[in-house]
């Protein structure tokens, strides 16, 4: 896949002396689904604007197709955006608001009423039309605001948060629709969001900032996998962290509450005596033993949190405590608290990172 399609270089944005966007640079290819995910305040919804034309950089060049957009009116860009508070006119009914854009650009009428129609169709809101945006709920609302972007054909979409004003019911189905109709129209598509969930399930790939920064830029697997950093690690996806020593470099062992264990790396600078974070995801830990696991460990049982077909445990294993997942049997009880118990996992799960 080409990668040359939406090309940021260098994107730098400051307000006064609070420089909010620092240095940015990616490249994505047609069709793409790219989702910029991280906490308020991190630079993604600024990047989103720059790209639309409603901020301009203080320094760096924005590109999409070669061509260079950087200093072009919003008007000029040929790009759909969807905002987080749906921004429909409320004295307009759904048709005049998806038509919108088309009338502005003097589209026929007959013409017009066609693609009105295409639209609602691709939304799943035929014979919606003469309703007003005070009879619709917020998800067919935001599908409306969808469908108004996408009606002129635009070169790309962006999506500003669009589905955090809605239940989390609501969210999972919209986001899904989303997707399916980004796929459909293959419209490279900028999805601003701080839901890990939201980003991990409708992507292609994913960008993590941090501070103006791009902490990492990959698939979604890749993201939740192999998190480059301290910050991605912890802020994608639940994740335990485990305190040690490290005692042996060359041989990669470390100290876990007074239990010597294996790892598969070590940070670059390690030392002996030297503490290292460890951490592993939920998923990966079992009770007992388990094929292709090597490394046991001891502890108690710290809390038993029953989820229907799930039950979450929490073990300690001296200061360090650990969550896991396991299924429901309504053939066994499920441990007690205090209860001691092992569990097991792979070394090559374990990720050292530097404190």
């Amino acid at each position: 896949m080409s990668q040359d399609f939406l090309s940021v270089e260098n994107l730098t944005k400051s307000f006064g002396n609070n420089t909010v966007v620092k240095g940015v640079s990616f490249a994505f290819g047609k069709g793409e689904f790219i989702s910029l995910l991280g906490p308020s305040g991190c630079g993604k919804t600024t990047i989103l604007r720059m790209i639309a034309g409603f901020e301009n950089p203080t320094t760096g060049t924005i590109r999409i197709d070669g061509e260079d957009i950087t200093s072009l009116k919003p008007n000029q860009r040929q790009l759909g955006m969807v905002f987080q508070a749906y921004a429909l006119f409320p004295n307009l009914n759904v048709g005049d608001n998806i038509g919108f854009g088309l009338k502005i650009a003097g589209m026929g009428k007959e013409e017009r009423r066609a693609r009105v129609d295409e639209m609602l169709k691709l939304i799943g809101l035929p014979g919606f039309e003469k309703r007003y945006p005070y009879e619709m709920s917020g998800g067919q609302q935001q599908r409306v605001a969808l469908a108004r972007a996408i009606a002129p054909r635009p070169r790309m979409l962006l999506l500003d948060e669009p589905l955090s004003a809605l239940d989390a019911k609501i969210r999972v189905s919209l986001r899904e629709e989303i997707r399916a109709i980004q796929l459909d129209l293959g419209i490279t598509t900028v999805f601003v969001t701080h839901d890990q969930e939201e980003a991990l399930s409708i992507s292609d790939r994913i960008v993590v900032m941090n501070a103006g920064h791009i902490e990492q830029l990959g698939a979604p697997h890749e993201i939740y996998n192999k998190p480059a950093t301290r910050f991605v690690a912890t802020f994608v996806g639940q994740l335990n962290t485990i305190e040690a020593t490290i005692i042996d470099v060359a041989a990669k062992t470390v100290a876990i509450d007074g239990q010597t264990v294996r790892v598969s790396q070590l940070p670059a600078d390690a030392s002996v005596g030297a503490n290292s974070l460890l951490t592993l995801r939920p998923e990966v830990l079992s009770i007992g033993a388990r094929d292709g696991n090597d490394i046991t460990l001891t502890g108690t049982i710290a809390d038993v949190t029953f989820l229907g077909s799930v039950i979450r445990l929490r073990v300690a294993l001296g200061k360090n405590i650990l969550s896991l997942d396991t299924f429901n049997d309504q053939r066994t009880a499920p441990p007690s608290r205090g209860e001691p118990v092992t569990i097991s996992l792979a070394s090559k799960d374990l990720l050292a990172l530097q404190i």
